[in-house]
């Protein structure tokens, strides 16, 4: 394939079953566009299926009562600052793996993968034994009515107390993306997101022997749905078919791999930690303005995830592109991987805005007929769909600059972007100027734009390039 005429569609029909079963897992030669297509389309299908399960979730729950999505809305926001604990070992893991193999060195990919998946059960141990205890106490800081509290504690109990299930399906996906295995991480999220699907119905609202456990239904069937996927994800690891096969003499602390490991790591999670804790802000913003209004606040953002999801995918293709290119000392190669994602990003998130700007309150209305509910949730689509076109390029250069190892210029973007400038605005806008969560909504378009634009500027001077990891 080296020319647009010769990209038939007999060869994507190929290149897509190559793709989903993990045919191909090194790029750094041959078609720019073809390696942007074969690691693009298992990972926005595995982003997809992220999306689908975060959608299937406040289908059923939207079911239970208003307060049941309104704390799915509260523990997500405090949940947000363990994934920024799992995508920043995430990144961490995709940079060195990517890297590693990119300089055909398996055996320090190997090394790198053991490393972080310790890392990773200690911090969700500390975690979880915290979020068990004093479920009550973190709902009530976030601003929950006590009716909500005594009704969704038990949720938020049983998904910050099993947040291991959530931080090592993250970062065990991140090392198969990293090793080129885009394929692999697709199929784990199909089993984790099947189960639940089948799952949630039965637990949330009770079947045969299974009790009616409302919305802490949803919390069990989310933690034996990523559970099983785990364990999927370590019997490949061990006895299958990645790139990286791990036996049980290679899990061995190594201290100097593992401090490796965490100077990347910090500076993703610092860059999530601020745009998380930026999240719990807003969220916190929006529970002044009651029940009804969050929830059609929370109904908006897991539609947006919907979407965001596989443009996430596409995202993550173009760490990997980068790490694995500079790895055989490829920048440029690495830079022309990054624009041209950034391009076919920005074509399906033109059209996702479009869909949103005319459809938003009947998408909203789908999940939940309540009057006020609709016209926040749809309102929050219509105005964060105006900036999605800035947030390709966004996401996809931010985390090519993470592929890269460079971790610390997108949490410095991330500083100016959501604390000095989105939470300050939303409080201008919301609390000061009387706009409410109009004014937080404009806010949130108007931060990601903001990163956007700084985002592309810093990455056009190359710094990420020299960066060793």
């Amino acid at each position: 394939m080296t020319t647009s005429n010769t990209f038939t569609f007999k060869k994507l029909f190929r290149y897509f079953v190559q793709a989903v079963t993990g045919k191909e897992n090194e790029f750094t030669s041959g078609s720019i566009r073809k390696a942007i297509f074969m690691l693009s389309i298992p990972m926005i299908l595995e982003m997809m299926m992220e999306s689908i399960f975060a959608i299937v979730d406040i289908a059923y729950v939207s079911q239970v009562s208003v307060n049941a999505v309104a704390t799915i809305g509260l523990t997500e926001s405090v949940i947000t600052l363990i994934y920024a604990v799992a995508i920043g070992l995430s990144m961490a893991a995709t940079a060195v793996v990517a890297r590693r193999v990119g300089e055909k060195d398996i055996q320090g990919a190997k090394e790198a993968a053991v490393q972080a998946i310790i890392l990773g059960v200690i911090v969700s141990i500390f975690v979880g034994v915290f979020g068990f205890l004093f479920a009550k106490e973190i709902l009530a800081l976030m601003g929950a009515e006590p009716e909500l509290i005594a009704e969704g504690y038990g949720y938020t109990q049983l998904l910050l107390g099993g947040n291991i299930t959530i931080l090592l399906l993250f970062l065990i996906n991140a090392i198969f993306r990293g090793a080129g295995n885009a394929s692999v991480a697709m199929w784990t999220l199909v089993l984790s997101n099947g189960l639940n699907i089948i799952l949630d119905p039965m637990f949330i609202f009770g079947w045969g022997p299974i009790p009616e456990y409302g919305v802490m239904g949803a919390a069990i069937a989310t933690n034996i749905g990523r559970g099983s996927a785990v364990l999927f994800q370590l019997s490949i690891l061990f006895f299958g078919w990645s790139t990286i096969q791990i036996k049980i003499q290679d899990v061995v602390v190594r201290i100097k791999v593992m401090i490796k490991l965490i100077k990347v790591s910090m500076g993703g999670i610092a860059q999530f930690l601020i745009g998380t804790s930026s999240w719990v802000f807003l969220m916190r913003m929006m529970a002044e303005f009651g029940s009804e209004v969050l929830a059609g606040y929370t109904i908006a953002i897991r539609v947006m995830l919907f979407t965001l999801m596989p443009s996430w995918g596409m995202s993550n293709a173009a760490a990997t592109l980068v790490g694995q290119n500079l790895g055989a000392k490829q920048p440029e190669r690495a830079e022309t991987s990054v624009w041209k994602t950034g391009k076919y990003n920005a074509y399906f998130m033109g059209l996702v805005s479009i869909i949103y700007l005319f459809f938003a309150y009947d998408i909203v209305g789908w999940f939940n007929d309540n009057s006020v509910v609709v016209e926040n949730g749809g309102l929050c689509l219509q105005i964060i769909a105006i900036g999605y076109i800035f947030y390709a390029y966004g996401m996809v250069v931010t985390q090519a600059f993470n592929g890269a190892g460079d971790t610390g210029t997108p949490t410095k973007i991330n500083l100016v972007a959501f604390w000095m400038f989105q939470l300050p605005f939303a409080y201008l806008a919301a609390i000061t100027f009387k706009m409410g969560a109009t004014g937080v909504f404009i806010a949130i378009t108007a931060a990601e734009v903001l990163l956007a634009i700084i985002s592309m500027v810093w990455f056009k001077k190359g710094n990420w390039k020299r960066v060793q990891v």
